[in-house]
């Protein structure tokens, strides 16, 4: 009885693995707290109250943050790129509703759904935070 309950177990644990080997790449970025407030009518962040724009925020999260207005809803992801290590040519530059990082494989993302553009293969999708929109103040905070 005890060697088939040992075999049960190993069974189990064994089928009732994780997606560790996928998510090994992902591991790059810190979890940086970020509690940000943007005003909506100053100049600096006035284009993000139209549909299709996005504003680059620096000394936030691990590379900056970057803000996306789709017109209904507003979106806010790391700007470190998820699959590289953190150097110079990591931080993304934000053209719209997607952004590229430095580097030379130039990995794009859509900062509608955070997720890699095109058939990369990319495994990480971008680190997103939560946006809360009250009258013309975003707060920005994970």
């Amino acid at each position: 009885m005890r060697s088939i309950l040992c075999c049960l177990s190993f069974v189990i644990f064994t089928a009732c693995s994780s997606n560790s080997e996928d998510n090994n790449n992902c591991n790059f970025l810190l979890n940086i707290g970020v509690n940000l407030t943007i005003d909506l009518s100053l100049p600096q962040y006035s284009q993000l109250t139209f549909a299709g724009n996005s504003v680059y925020i620096a000394n936030a999260g691990n590379a900056g943050i970057i803000v996306a207005s789709t017109g209904a809803d507003f979106y806010a992801w790391d700007a470190a790129d998820p699959n590289h290590t953190p150097n110079a040519c990591s931080a993304l530059t934000p053209n719209g509703l997607f952004g590229t990082c430095g580097c030379d494989d130039d990995n794009t993302y859509n900062f509608v759904t955070g997720t890699p553009e095109g058939n990369s293969g990319l495994r990480c999708a971008l680190k997103n935070y939560r946006v809360e929109k009250n009258g013309n103040i975003l707060l920005i905070f994970n």
